[in-house]
């Protein structure tokens, strides 16, 4: 019996100068030059990006056809690469940036079991969507390049397990046309539980066209095993005080929302007025935010880091410092004039830059309001879907966004996913529903499938449907005009 055939065919020879010859890894060799700490960070995080949207898209029951969809977007939007045949871009470099994605992940993920599953089920996904997206060419000689312990099936023996190949090629033309692969059965689990391959003396027979679970579980046993000696070595590094906060930031990821690539700064500008806020909390505000401001009104007044929160919210939609200070004033309504500018005017214009250090300060994203500066019993901030309970959760979502179309019924599926920790897509699950109304569709997010990651970005989408539809009103009215002209 012969092994899988390993012959380098003519595309291979023709890229043979390429570091990274093929598109598809396994990632057994780690990068070996000199990696700077931008490089290490700006890598993981491209690659962590992708990885929490395929990690939302299990969350959210998405088919396979989706996640595909959604991942291949957003790895040409982080992680893009090249097939091997291109020749316009520079795929070494797209490769390496690739691999030290892949493997600073490994430091991050490695530091408990839990971890790990997680980071090898997403990458295993990631690795099977490339594999399926790419030309068959390049999964030809990547199959070549690689020896996967995989024996052909002679064919002798495919004449004498015939009636059994029968049943899984459709006919005895297929049976002979077709290859089949032996493999240790615990290699194919998935083709075994759907009866998709033949078992016999404890070799499962596989059909060429089934070949890619052999790879994807080759992968998956590969990384598994590679995770588990990274946890054994990773202790070597809790001395550098250059790496050890970036891999713990990275972990969090999971948890709280990778940090947008959504920037304030790409905000349109537009200024808001004092007296437009109450209005805009009930139509684009998110639950954070929402909740602030209710108890904001009813409250008139908030505490350190609710203020410092929401502040930097309304400073990031376009609320100008005069109009913060007119918001603040007017909202803290119970104190005297003397009592707020001794009290909360410096806080207000320290935050605009205007005080202090006079930092430009940005608003907070998803994962800095779930991570830092916990809320206490009495506290207003922090993010609902992880600090509130889940009864007073369900009331206040209710209160919300009841008069935008959500009910009760929607409420056991957020629940659900507030409960396996994925907040960040809860949230996204709101807005969706908030705002089907306006065409959004179940599994779209805040557009191209993403998830909420920033309180802004949140508004300001929502901000931008609201617009569109105006716009799309206006101009039938327009039109309407014209024809009744006519």
């Amino acid at each position: 019996m012969e092994k899988l055939a390993k012959t380098a065919g003519p595309e291979v020879e023709q890229h043979s100068g390429l570091k990274y010859p093929h598109l598809l890894n396994l990632y057994d060799v780690p990068p070996l030059e000199d990696i700077t700490i931008e490089e290490f960070e700006t890598c993981a995080i491209d690659r962590l990006r992708v990885l929490s949207e395929i990690e939302s898209s299990f969350a959210r029951n998405r088919s396979f056809d989706e996640l595909k969809k959604i991942t291949i977007a957003q790895c040409n939007k982080h992680i893009p690469m090249a097939e091997t045949t291109a020749t316009t871009v520079d795929r070494d470099a797209q490769r390496r940036a690739d691999v030290i994605g892949h493997f600073v992940l490994r430091l991050a993920f490695c530091r408990s079991e839990e971890l790990r599953r997680r980071f090898v089920k997403a990458e295993t996904t990631l690795f099977r969507v490339r594999y399926d997206s790419c030309s068959g060419t390049e999964r030809k000689n990547f199959l070549n390049s690689r020896d996967f312990a995989s024996i052909q099936v002679t064919p002798d023996e495919k004449t004498l397990y015939a009636p059994q190949l029968q049943a899984l090629s459709f006919g005895n033309e297929r049976v002979a046309t077709t290859e089949f692969y032996k493999v240790k059965w615990t290699r194919v689990p998935d083709l075994v539980e759907r009866r998709k391959v033949f078992l016999r003396g404890g070799y499962a027979f596989v059909p060429s066209r089934e070949q890619s679970s052999i790879i994807f579980q080759e992968f998956q046993a590969r990384l598994e095993k590679a995770l588990e000696m990274t946890a054994k070595a990773l202790p070597r590094l809790d001395e550098d005080t250059r790496l050890m906060p970036v891999l713990g930031n990275l972990s969090q990821a999971f948890l709280a929302g990778v940090p947008s690539d959504w920037s304030p700064a790409e905000n349109n500008g537009e200024e808001i007025r004092a007296d437009m806020i109450d209005e805009l909390s009930r139509k684009h505000f998110p639950a954070c935010m929402r909740n602030l401001q209710d108890n904001l009104r009813r409250d008139h007044h908030l505490k350190h880091f609710g203020r410092l929160q929401y502040g930097l919210f309304l400073k990031t939609l376009g609320l100008s410092i005069e109009e913060a200070l007119l918001f603040w004033r007017k909202s803290f309504s119970g104190f005297t004039d003397d009592q707020f500018n001794k009290n909360y005017k410096y806080n207000i214009r320290h935050s605009y830059g205007l005080e202090g250090k006079r930092a430009n300060y940005p608003g907070k994203s998803c994962q800095q309001i779930l991570t830092s500066d916990q809320p206490g019993a009495t506290d207003s901030h922090g993010c609902p879907y992880r600090h509130f309970s889940p009864d007073n959760l369900q009331t206040a979502l209710l209160s919300m966004y009841s008069s935008q179309g959500l009910t009760s019924a929607d409420l056991p599926e957020i629940l659900s996913t507030v409960k396996a920790g994925h907040y960040h897509v809860a949230c996204t699950r709101v807005y969706e529903i908030t705002h089907a109304h306006q065409g959004v569709k179940k599994g779209e997010g805040i557009g191209s499938g993403e998830s909420v990651t920033h309180p802004n970005q949140y508004s300001k989408e929502s901000r931008n449907l609201e617009k569109a539809l105006i716009e799309e009103v206006k101009m039938e009215i327009d039109g309407g005009d014209v024809t009744m002209g006519v």
